[in-house]
């Protein structure tokens, strides 16, 4: 079996290659030039450098290729960066998927597909709205919801129109080793990694600690869409969650005690975002009918990143 992840250097893309490698399989990954080298999962493992922007080049690694499955991770990935990256969100994630899609059709029109679709495309979401269930209206508020929500209609239009094997994963907050401190945990564990070091004063800077949120270990996540793709419905939306929220004071709160480090928590009005739900919590019931069970917990997970996060300071 051949297997493609675009955005392999990522925290997702490189955990569906090492899973897919652990088992024999042929595995490629691709990444643009300006991507970073270091692989959350893999180390030293080389990468087809190729922007999904650029269609000919894309053709190209397909007809190189012919891979069986596509993993698409590719994207502008931050939905907090989409508000400064507008277009280059709605570019790279919508018309980055359109070149995906056009090329499997036009080279692979067989292979499995797998589109990271998000859990932003919810929008504006009240507290009675949750668990949220893949029926619900999409009501994105963020450049990146939006982008998502296109996303995911083109994946869902290919397979209708076209018979193709589209998956469409609704990726609720993924967590993991190996990513940038762009999230809040990332960004509280890199913090709480540098003052153990004495590389920073005693002073965590946090933003919006109120929140709730659906968090999945990456490795979880991972299992959860690789049986969406053996076991689901091309075309159909599926939750990939726990379906349990943790505020996000409790996550900070786990951190420090994991860090075992003394700490003044200092609020910061950079870090707090334009518009930031109460309350995003999934119903995992339509994943979890195809066999999906979880198995990190959320304090193993967190153990995992702040010790990633000493290994990388």
């Amino acid at each position: 079996m051949k297997v493609l992840v675009l955005g392999g250097t990522g925290m997702v893309g490189s955990h569906f290659m090492k899973s897919y490698i652990d088992e024999g399989a042929e595995v490629y990954g691709l990444a643009r030039n300006s991507a970073s080298s270091r692989m959350a999962a893999i180390p030293d493992k080389s990468i087809i450098r190729c922007d999904i922007l650029e269609r000919d080049g894309l053709m190209r690694v397909m007809k190189d290729i012919k891979p069986d499955v596509i993993i698409h991770m590719a994207a502008q990935a931050f939905n907090g960066d989409s508000w400064n990256l507008e277009y280059i969100t709605h570019q790279t994630n919508y018309i980055g998927t359109l070149n995906v899609l056009f090329c499997a059709k036009e080279v692979v029109p067989e292979a499995k597909i797998l589109l990271a679709c998000s859990s932003a495309e919810y929008g504006n979401i009240r507290e009675e709205d949750c668990p949220l269930k893949e029926e619900r209206l999409l009501k994105p508020h963020t450049p990146y919801g939006v982008s998502k929500v296109g996303t995911e209609n083109l994946g869902r239009q290919y397979a209708l129109n076209y018979g193709m094997k589209v998956f469409l994963p609704r990726m609720f907050i993924h967590v993991g080793t190996g990513h940038p401190p762009a999230t809040a945990i990332q960004n509280f564990a890199r913090q709480l990694a540098l003052i153990k070091a004495g590389r920073l004063e005693p002073e965590i800077h946090v933003g919006n600690l109120t929140t709730y949120r659906d968090y999945i270990d990456v490795r979880d996540g991972v299992k959860a869409m690789r049986i969406l793709m053996d076991k689901g419905i091309p075309g159909e939306p599926y939750n990939i969650c726990n379906g349990k929220a943790y505020q996000i004071q409790e996550i900070l709160d786990m951190l420090i005690d994991i860090s075992g480090v003394d700490v003044k928590v200092v609020s910061d009005e950079k870090l707090f975002r334009v518009a930031d739900e109460p309350l995003l919590l999934g119903d995992d019931s339509k994943i979890k009918a195809l066999g999906y069970t979880r198995e990190y917990s959320i304090r193993k997970t967190l153990e995992d990143v702040f010790a990633d996060w000493e290994s990388r300071i």
